[in-house]
């Protein structure tokens, strides 16, 4: 009988160790992070600093480029094999490619390259004839086409842009150049406009996340100490606008603060304004500061109120009890148990707002727009990838840099969601 039972009972299959099991839970999330975070965010590192574009059409060209002095124009040879990989890179159609990076680096050359290539389509063959005897054919034939070629600039315009891996973008991202001569200088202060749009970007998330807290925080307080029946129907208040449109939200503020909207009627209504001395709220810094709060006020009070809920009402009324003023107790007693709220909510609306996008581009106007809206331009409108991602680049780091200082003043590890 114990022969036939330990035939019947069913063999137990060897099981994993604790620390595979552990590795084969978390390896559908750490692909998932992978695909959808890491690689993304690589890819867009890399388009900063890798332009292989120039250097991939123009591999002769270069190499001979290489060997220039830089002082005067190059040689016959340079001019011969810059016009044959012309000629080449338009038959490849990634000739439009070549010339808006190298455009990128030198205005006005785009429409240059594009000119010349169309030429030599029909006095190529005519070149090749005449180089046999004639030492400067090419290069007598593309100064005649265009007087860029007769300048130095252009030729180290096209040696600048062929570089590979450069790091060009970013130093356009912090409103700084190469000087010809070597070294890096400022931009003229005309064409300033990244470092004080992320400065801007800076402020403005501060701003938010300071009147989020401001606005919140009684808000939450309200919730956390409302009477158990009527605590859900605040709270169902507050989520509602998750249950919204961004879009809906961020367009109905141009409604309401507009010049003939509801906000500039209603304080003309009451002889606040005249007629004729409405308020700009729209369109301007203004509203995108308004609309912004409003947004990610959930986004504060959520944290809050999952933090007050959990801090017994014993404490104030002991302190109370012992004498202490509500300011007194408020200070000393709660505040100090709700930082854990306060310090995710910040951190929470300010990584939000500081790469906000829609509703600045909706609402701003042209003094309301941030970085966000940069980076959206040269992606969509100028297809400068390189300096979109060199502009993202910038602002991971900044909010890395922040996110840093924040562990070291407050800590992370004092963050609570209840």
């Amino acid at each position: 009988m114990a022969d036939l039972a330990a035939a019947v009972r069913p063999r137990r299959r060897p099981s994993l160790p604790a620390g595979l099991r552990a590795w084969c839970l978390v390896l559908p999330l750490a692909a998932f992070v992978g695909v959808t975070f890491v690689a993304p965010l690589g890819a867009m590192l890399t388009r900063s600093v890798h332009m292989p574009v120039v250097a991939d059409a123009l591999p002769e060209t270069l190499r001979l480029l290489g060997e220039w002095d830089g002082s005067a124009l190059p040689g016959e040879t340079v001019f011969r094999a810059l016009g044959q990989e012309l000629l080449a890179a338009r038959d490849a159609r990634t000739l439009g490619q070549v010339a808006t990076r190298v455009n990128r680096v030198e205005g006005g050359l785009r429409s240059v390259l594009t000119r010349t290539a169309r030429r030599l389509r029909t006095a190529a063959p005519s070149l090749e004839a005449a180089s046999g005897g004639a030492t400067s054919a090419w290069r007598d034939a593309m100064v005649d086409m265009d007087d860029a070629w007769s300048e130095v600039a252009t030729w180290n315009a096209i040696r600048r842009a062929g570089e590979r891996f450069t790091g060009r973008h970013y130093l356009h991202a912090l409103d700084l150049d190469e000087a010809p001569s070597g070294g890096i200088v400022a931009q003229p202060e005309d064409l300033r406009i990244y470092l004080p749009l992320l400065g801007r970007t800076l402020m403005v998330s501060l701003a938010v996340t300071a009147l989020c807290l401001v606005l919140g925080y009684p808000v939450a307080y309200l919730i956390a100490h409302a009477p158990p029946g009527r605590a859900p129907l605040l709270l169902l208040l507050v989520l509602v606008p998750f249950w919204t449109s961004l879009l809906v939200r961020t367009t109905s503020w141009i409604v309401l603060l507009q010049n003939e909207g509801v906000v500039n009627d209603l304080l003309v209504a009451v002889g606040l304004l005249d007629d004729d001395g409405r308020l700009a709220m729209i369109y301007n810094m203004t509203g995108t500061m308004v609309a912004m709060t409003h947004v990610l006020l959930p986004f504060m009070v959520l944290p809050l109120y999952s933090v007050m809920r959990t801090v017994p009402p014993e404490y104030m009324r002991a302190a109370a009890s012992l004498g202490a003023t509500f300011p007194a107790a408020f200070r000393r007693v709660y505040w100090p148990r709700t930082l854990p709220g306060v310090a995710a909510g910040c951190l929470l609306v300010f990584i939000l707002a500081i790469g906000y996008y829609i509703t600045p581009a909706l609402v701003g106007g042209r003094t309301g727009q941030l970085i966000s809206n940069m980076i959206a331009y040269h992606m969509q409108q100028s297809l400068n990838w390189g300096l979109a991602a060199a502009l993202g680049g910038i602002l991971l780091v900044c909010v890395l840099a922040l996110y840093l200082l924040f562990d070291r003043l407050v800590g992370v590890e004092r963050m609570r969601l209840g």
